[in-house]
């Protein structure tokens, strides 16, 4: 590859995705591997820094289910899948042995499709999920402030937005979907007779909580209450569901009061562990807690999940219930996929159009000078005295001599195969048929 300062050779870039999701990964290993959100900017930005022999771009998608890495490169599939993967296992303190088997790498109209299907919902553990899209979105945001995104990621991205938003609304992919926050409502009244009697905590104000907030409330809970790091945000989500709200550093000593515990913060470590719930539980005299913990990572110690009288379930208990749904939405999804490839293919004829912008530079390059020659002899001659109209018709004369000049010397040259390659490739270049 080209040393910093180089010009990129944009005739051989190519684009590659390595990550791992929900099915390719467990819960444990995911949220090792997860970028809190305030850690995005200055992680891409590293990788970009760390891994610039081998991309010019990237982006990284750090969400509970999966965590990719987005990259433009000039080097082929294997360059870069190694490098990256170091740096990703580096970053995260674990080793590559570790990471590499629950790894996918992608090149390419592969890596595109993969792009289109994330975006659509199609390849996410709740078929049809809306959030990804603006998770997705949030990822360009990050690797734009980090000054890590260009033409190719930029073009990747704005197209993969377009796609998402022709298979939302051309089809029922998202119609009827048990999102997350209907699964822990369901879940929830699996341990309790009626939700009506319990009362609710939701820890953190981010968009899942918002969603499971909206589906608690809908049941009418005896109470509801916001818990947050900034208090502020708590009372305005709380305010909205006729709740309170309470400051997280409340959470140890008020823990015994609430009946159902839903959880999804950015904390990069635990903020609920074994020892504050047998606490609570033996507070509440062993009446049983539901506790879903939607976080990656983890938000509540998995410990935890060992206790008699606790039913704790993660992002991974809550996708298998969403499943069922599944089946009753596969026409939309062959209506998703017919949509995408047609995409992809659009994409990959504007991939490869830039592999021939080198080319087009050149050739415009010459036009001009020929061009250039040939206005500034038709200047002297006008100088001199001799008649415009024979000017332009010597002038465009000269034009056409230096434009056939190549082709014609060509076709002369040519053995008898080339030759006739050449007349095929003439005529469709100036739409003629033989």
């Amino acid at each position: 590859m080209a040393p910093r300062g180089t010009p990129v050779d944009h005739s051989s870039m190519r684009l590659v995705t390595l990550g791992i999701n929900h099915t390719t990964a467990p819960l444990a290993l995911r949220e090792l591997v997860a970028f809190p959100g305030e850690q995005v900017v200055e992680a891409v930005r590293r990788l970009r820094q760390d891994a610039a022999h081998v991309v010019h771009e990237t982006a990284i998608l750090s969400t509970c289910n999966r965590t990719e890495i987005y990259c433009a490169s000039d080097e082929g599939l294997e360059q870069v899948r190694a490098p990256i993967h170091e740096w990703l296992a580096h970053y995260h303190r674990m080793s590559s042995a570790q990471l590499a088997p629950h790894l996918y790498t992608l090149d390419q109209s592969d890596a595109v499709r993969h792009a289109f299907r994330v975006a659509s919902g199609l390849d996410s553990m709740v078929l049809g999920e809306p959030q990804i899209l603006g998770q997705m979105k949030q990822a360009m945001r990050d690797a734009d402030a980090a000054g890590t995104i260009g033409t190719f990621l930029h073009q990747l991205f704005q197209r993969t937005f377009s796609v998402a938003k022709e298979v939302r609304s051309t089809t029922a992919i998202g119609a009827h979907s048990v999102s997350m926050a209907a699964a822990a409502v369901r879940l929830a009244q699996r341990i309790f007779e009626s939700i009506s009697e319990q009362r609710v905590l939701f820890i953190g104000a981010g968009e899942m909580i918002e969603l499971c907030a909206a589906h608690f409330a809908a049941q009418k809970p005896k109470s509801l209450t916001v818990a947050n790091r900034t208090l502020e945000r708590a009372v305005a989500l709380a305010e909205r569901f006729g709740g309170r709200a309470m400051s997280l550093s409340e959470l140890p000593l008020r823990l015994p009061e609430f009946d159902i515990v839903v959880s999804c913060t950015a904390s990069a470590l635990p903020i609920i562990g074994l020892g504050m719930v047998e606490r609570a539980t033996r507070l509440r005299r062993h009446k049983p807690m539901f506790v879903a913990d939607l976080a990656v990572p983890r938000d509540v110690e998995a410990e935890v999940s060992r206790l008699d009288d606790v039913y704790l379930h993660t992002v991974d208990d809550l996708g298998k219930l969403v499943e069922a749904g599944v089946e009753g939405r596969q026409s939309a999804v062959v209506q998703a996929e017919s949509i995408i490839d047609d995409q992809v293919r659009n994409f990959m004829r504007w991939l490869e159009a830039r592999s021939a912008v080198p080319a087009i530079r050149e050739l415009h390059r010459r036009a001009d000078g020929m061009r250039s020659i040939e206005l500034e002899r038709a200047r002297r001659m006008l100088a001199r005295g001799d008649d415009p109209a024979q000017v332009i018709e010597s002038l465009a004369q000269g034009l056409t001599n230096k434009f056939l000049h190549g082709p014609t010397q060509m076709l002369n040259e040519a053995d008898e195969g080339a030759r006739e390659r050449l007349v095929e490739l003439l005529a469709q270049l100036y739409r003629e048929s033989r």
